[in-house]
């Protein structure tokens, strides 16, 4: 009997596939951490016989490389694929057989020009799924502008090759098959994706607004249009998908050292390490180790983790909750940042209770806000754009979190502003980072423009943003 479980990983917003036929499996597109892989297919007491990669990804890093040295499985790309390390280069139409079932590779280019669709055909012959990669998402379709200089041509371009791979290899499938795609909602590989993680071939012809252009020209148009820019950590990471990267169990033994409290210091100076605190927003501002930079692991860390910290090979020690290390050093790990070289000794309680140095972050609540707030008060909006054009309080500036490098420039130090984001995350990580560049004029606002809308203060649909923060 076959059997498909979906793995979805939500704070990458991310579907692994493992497929069971008969005493083999496959597993697409898996996670860096190979052992609950491993672990699993023990349990099962089945082989694994092939890891098939979708594409190289650029949200994450994959773990076929370990997966394959542990399980001896050969690693399968679609057609032009061209990694460092050993694997098999499918060919468009091969199929790869697995127990009583079949995969079949369509080579689908556009996202990537190495991007392919594995179809799934049943014990019965029936084509029954698509594991569509960054080819097709539910609501949306992969964007087309992160290969353009691999590829050496743009994004419409690109965008052109995916309408084509979409129209010959995706629409004239059946419409009862299931689609099942590598990202969900809140991934940044697309724009428009809806929340569920599953759906029917058959729906998506009708509701995806992708598969609705009427010719190739309106689809180009549409699938660019709004889209913004790609984090900056998405090329290291196609990189190391592509080259090869070290081992996890070295990166989780190296970031899993102890520092005690008073060597803190002295090791974040000879290394340059940043100091990342994983703990939530409203543990991080009643106290913390001077300089760090809070992203709690109970949000989505790794994604804001490869938009705040522009280099995968930045030294970093972390504070956590207790016994929360090993999980950060693994969520790090999944979008390539594998130089964790330890973490506090004992929390931040194990800092505090040491007698050093402690900041903290002026954080009100909303009642409060509204009772300071004033005509002339200045109120920063660290929120997307999108968020602050659906609502946001009157006269506030729209300063999205992701441009924090652009707009602190333009800050006056010396003239008070509030800050807040939609629930508090955002602006905690805002906080943090102003507070290490010396900015500290400002109060941030628990709860966020959630807890805002329930309140008296003035708000506004109106956008009016040429008016500069200093």
């Amino acid at each position: 009997m076959m059997t498909v479980e979906q793995i979805y990983t939500g704070c990458l917003a991310q579907g692994a596939y493992y497929i069971v036929s008969e005493n083999e499996a496959v597993i697409i597109d898996p996670l860096r951490e190979t052992k609950p892989y491993t672990d699993r297919l023990e349990k099962d007491g089945v082989q694994l016989k092939y890891i098939f990669e979708t594409h190289f990804h650029a949200d994450f890093v994959s773990g076929h490389v370990d997966l394959s040295k542990k399980t001896g499985a050969p690693i399968v790309y679609g057609p032009t694929a061209n990694p460092d390390f050993e694997a098999i280069i499918a060919e468009d139409g091969q199929i790869f057989e697995i127990g009583k079932i079949k995969i079949k590779v369509l080579h689908t280019p556009g996202h990537t020009m190495e991007s392919s669709t594995y179809l799934l055909i049943d014990e019965n012959g029936k084509e029954t799924a698509i594991f569509s990669g960054d080819t097709l998402f539910l609501g949306d379709v992969g964007r087309p502008d992160l290969a353009q200089k691999a590829a050496s041509m743009t994004q419409e371009e690109l965008a052109g090759i995916l309408y084509d791979s979409l129209q010959n290899k995706i629409m004239p499938l059946a419409d009862d098959i299931t689609v099942y795609p590598a990202h969900g909602a809140g991934s940044a590989c697309g724009k428009n994706m809806q929340k569920e993680t599953v759906d029917t071939l058959g729906n998506q012809k009708k509701t995806n607004y992708a598969l609705n252009q009427p010719n190739k020209e309106s689809f180009i148009k549409e699938v660019l249009d709004g889209l913004m820019a790609p984090p900056k950590y998405f090329g290291m990471n196609v990189a190391m998908n592509k080259g090869g990267y070290e081992d996890f169990d070295t990166i989780l033994k190296k970031g899993s050292q102890p520092v005690a409290a008073q060597d803190f210091e002295s090791v974040v100076e000879d290394t340059g390490a940043l100091i990342l605190d994983t703990r939530s927003a409203a543990d991080f501002q009643k106290g913390f180790v001077p300089n760090s930079i809070n992203i709690g692991l109970q949000g989505d860390f790794a994604p804001w983790v490869g938009a705040m910290i522009v280099d995968v090979q930045q030294p970093i020690l972390l504070v956590t909750d207790l016994n929360a290390e090993e999980e950060a050093i693994t969520r790090l790990a999944r979008v390539g940042f594998d130089n964790v070289i330890g973490y506090l000794d004992g929390g931040f309680d194990g800092w505090n209770n040491s007698g050093n140095e402690v900041d903290t972050v002026n954080r009100i609540s909303v009642e409060t806000f509204a009772d300071q707030l004033t005509a002339d008060a200045k109120v920063i909006d660290v929120r997307n754009e999108t968020e602050y054009a659906a609502e946001h309080v009157d006269e506030a500036y729209s300063r999205p979190l992701v441009d924090i490098n652009e707009w602190v420039a333009d800050l006056n130090p010396d003239e008070h502003f509030f800050l807040h984001c939609a629930g508090g995350y955002r602006s905690m990580i805002a906080a943090s980072i102003l507070n290490s560049r010396g900015i500290r004029n400002f109060t941030e606002i628990e709860g966020g423009f959630s807890a805002i809308k329930e309140t008296s203060v003035p708000k506004s649909n109106f956008v009016c943003q040429s008016k500069t923060l200093k």
